[in-house]
């Protein structure tokens, strides 16, 4: 998940629409894969290196959930975040940014990626073949992967080493930069790009999915109604607890729990964070204001095995829902 959220919208049940932003393209930690002048990234992991060309997760219509195959359409993700965070949303784009008019960073060269397709809307490049538009997309990493390259992006704003100590055998997916183009922001896209995400927890057996979520804000005072609701009924367990780094952390217990409104909480809370509670997921202590992308962002724990039922009966215990 991320640190910039911009919702149209999702449940995990029945997801409405969706564009989520959660991982910003920020000042990298120390060991993280660094953005220098001459120096190439690794080639990336997954789907672009030894995975099945034929990684397909799911289908609905002429709608297809799959990895991305290439780094070109890695590229084109690239170019539908943009459009989304940049040009329709409130992120500021850097000189790079705007010069390759593509939402890049150097976690993407190891993450995989999953993309909504749609074969209805064939697109043809110059000199080229014609392709199915990519309407969708999701950027997930496996700590398998993310352990050989110094962590997740999340630790840039939580604390997540004791969490890793307590759950040494358990492997974590963080998920971010999520959006879908406006004319597809449906139930039926969404629902899509969620029984892809399941799809992929299945096959790779994760345990447990992480990552960061946003609140439309950067004033914690105008954001004490939301912030304080997660904080009373839906803080992390000590044994799942993941804390905000010192320096970064803002009280997220500004009302009593007493004095909350809970159905207007409820309302002032983004869909995706919502969808994300349907499924049984617990949140970090301390909030993280994102001054760049104008947002306060929460971190977002989800055990797979804690997942509500209901939702997983509804995609399949075996992701056969949407199945190819």
């Amino acid at each position: 998940m991320s640190a910039r959220t911009a919702t149209a919208a999702a449940t995990a049940l029945k997801p409405l629409k969706l564009i989520t932003r959660m991982m910003p393209q920020r000042h990298l930690p120390a060991g993280r894969i660094p953005v220098l002048p001459g120096i190439r990234l690794p080639a990336p992991v997954g789907p672009l290196k030894g995975s099945s060309p034929d990684a397909t997760l799911g289908r609905i219509g002429s709608l297809e959930v799959r990895l991305a195959r290439t780094v070109g359409e890695v590229k084109r993700a690239q170019e539908l975040r943009y459009q989304v965070f940049y040009e329709e949303m409130s992120a500021i784009a850097d000189a790079k940014t705007l010069l390759t008019r593509r939402d890049a960073d150097a976690f993407d060269a190891i993450c995989d990626h999953i993309l909504v397709l749609d074969h209805d809307a064939m697109e043809t490049k110059p000199f080229g073949k014609s392709r199915p538009k990519i309407v969708g997309t999701y950027r997930v990493l496996r700590q398998s992967v993310a352990d050989r390259f110094d962590g997740f992006y999340t630790a840039n704003e939580y604390d997540l080493a004791p969490l890793f100590a307590r759950k040494p055998d358990l492997e974590f997916l963080e998920l971010g930069r999520s959006c879908v183009l406006p004319p597809y922001r449906t139930k039926r896209t969404v629902e899509l790009l969620w029984h892809g995400i399941w799809t992929y927890v299945l096959r790779h057996r994760i345990d447990v999915m992480i990552g960061c979520a946003s609140l439309e804000g950067t004033d914690p005072r105008r954001l004490a109604l939301p912030l304080s609701f997660l904080h009373h009924t839906a803080g992390a367990s000590a044994e799942w607890a993941v804390r905000a780094l010192p320096g970064r952390y803002v009280d997220m217990n500004r009302m009593g729990k007493e004095s909350l409104d809970m159905r207007q909480a409820l309302h002032a809370l983004p869909p995706l964070v919502k969808g994300y509670l349907r499924l049984g997921a617990m949140i970090g202590d301390g909030a993280v204001v994102d001054h760049q992308f104008g947002t306060t962002d929460v971190c977002v724990i989800m055990p797979v095995a804690q997942l509500s039922q209901r939702h997983v009966n509804y995609y399949g215990a075996d992701a056969g829902r949407h199945a190819a």
